[in-house]
């Protein structure tokens, strides 16, 4: 499998085309690295290919909070400019002034 380049960068946020939730990029695979099993248990006739970069985000729909790992065929960008209030998302980012999310910088002792 040759990698593309991704469409997405870090700290965006994305929306999932077909299911309602939103989150920010926190990290990046340039294609599938998850386990076989979590693959499989995705609906064949809808299962993603895995030669496409997949998606690390904290995600939040309307009732909670949680981390999802998404093929970048089934993102789209997130006009909405609510805040997201998944917790981790003030761990590691700042929000700036247009919206985006920009990680902290991280002191190491």
């Amino acid at each position: 499998m040759k990698p593309r380049a991704a469409k997405y960068g870090i700290g965006e946020v994305v929306k999932h085309r077909k299911y309602p939730f939103r989150g920010v990029i926190f990290d990046i695979d340039p294609v599938f690295a998850n386990s076989e099993e979590w693959w499989l248990s995705i609906p064949e006739d809808v299962r993603p290919s895995k030669d496409q970069p997949f998606y690390h985000l904290y995600a939040e729909n309307a009732e909670t909070e949680y981390t999802a790992y998404v093929s970048e065929q089934n993102l789209l960008p997130d006009d909405n400019e609510t805040p997201l209030r998944n917790p981790q998302v003030d761990v590691v980012f700042l929000r700036s002034p247009t919206g985006r999310y920009v990680k902290r910088c991280q002191v190491m002792n």
